[in-house]
C-alpha cells in the first residue's frame, strides 16, 4: 500500500522550479524517489536547487528553459530522455503577469504576451512531452493554474483569463490522452507567500484582509502546493483526472482572496 505514495523509478519535469511552488514539487516529488529536472530561464539557480535536492539523496539534474521558446522546450524534453531514458511526469508551472489594471488598459502586446506564456507555451509543452509519458504506457501532466480563474477582476483581469483558459485546456488534454492512460489535472492555488505574488502578501493591511477571510487563518506556503503536485503523480491519484483541485486554505469558499 505504501507504493501508492511512492514516486520511485519515475522521471518529472517541473518548469519554473528554480524557487517558489515549482521547487516545491520538485523537491518534494525527489523526496518521494522521483528523478527530476529542474529549468527556468536562468541556469545558476536551478543548479542550486539540483545541488541541495542531490545532497539530501535525490536525483536531479538542471537545464535552462525558456518556456517561452518551442526549440527550448523540445530541447528540455530530449535532454530528459536521453538522460534517464524516460518521462513519467510533467508540471507546467511557468507564468507571467506584466499588466496590472482593468482590461480596458491592457496593450495588445501585454495581453499577447500573457496569453502566449501563461497557455500557448503550456500546449507547446504537452504536445513535445505527454508521446514521450506515452511510452511508458501512462503518466501525469500538472497544470498550475490559480483560484484567479475563479473570479472577475480590475488588478489582474487577462492574468485570470489565462489561469481560466489552462482549466479548459487541462481539460481537453484529459480527454484526449485518457486514452493512453495519461492523467490531466490543474492545481488552483490561492494567495502563496511566493515571489510572485509578493506584492499581494507583502502588504500588512492585505495580508491580515486574506488571512482573516481564509478558513484556516493563514496564507499558503510553497510546500503546501508540493505536496499536491507530488499526489497528483503517484499512483495513489491514479483514477483522478480532469480536475481543477483548489487549494486555498477555503478562502474561495468564504469569499477571501
Amino acid at each position: 500500500m505504501s507504493d501508492l505514495f511512492r514516486l520511485d523509478g519515475k522521471v518529472a519535469i517541473i518548469t519554473g522550479s528554480s524557487r517558489g511552488i515549482g521547487r516545491a514539487i520538485a523537491e518534494t516529488m525527489a523526496a518521494f524517489g522521483a528523478s527530476v529536472v529542474i529549468c527556468s530561464r536562468k541556469l545558476e539557480p536551478c543548479e542550486a536547487v539540483r545541488d541541495d535536492i542531490i545532497a539530501a539523496g535525490g536525483r536531479a539534474i538542471a537545464l535552462r528553459c525558456n518556456a517561452g521558446s518551442r526549440d527550448d522546450l523540445a530541447a528540455l524534453v530530449r535532454v530528459t530522455t536521453q538522460t534517464f531514458g524516460r518521462l513519467d511526469a510533467v508540471v507546467a508551472n511557468v507564468a507571467v503577469n506584466p499588466y496590472y489594471g482593468p482590461l480596458s488598459g491592457i496593450s495588445d502586446e501585454a495581453w499577447d504576451k500573457i496569453m502566449a506564456v501563461n497557455l500557448k507555451s503550456t500546449l507547446w509543452l504537452a504536445n513535445l512531452a505527454l508521446p514521450e509519458v506515452a511510452k511508458q504506457g501512462g503518466g501525469s501532466f500538472t497544470l498550475i493554474s490559480s483560484i484567479g480563474a475563479l473570479r472577475g477582476s480590475t488588478a489582474i483581469p487577462a492574468y485570470n483569463i489565462s489561469k481560466l483558459a489552462e482549466i479548459g485546456l487541462m481539460q481537453n488534454l484529459a480527454v484526449e490522452w485518457g486514452p493512453k492512460n495519461i492523467r490531466v489535472n490543474a492545481i488552483l492555488p490561492g494567495l502563496v507567500k511566493t515571489d510572485f505574488a509578493r506584492a499581494l502578501w507583502d502588504n500588512p493591511e492585505t495580508l491580515k484582509t486574506v488571512e482573516a477571510a481564509t478558513p484556516l487563518g493563514r496564507i499558503g506556503v510553497p510546500q503546501d502546493i508540493g505536496a499536491v503536485g507530488a499526489f497528483l503523480a503517484m499512483p495513489a491519484a491514479a483514477y483522478v483526472t480532469g480536475q481543477a483541485l483548489t487549494v486555498d486554505g477555503g478562502s474561495t469558499i468564504s469569499g477571501g482572496l
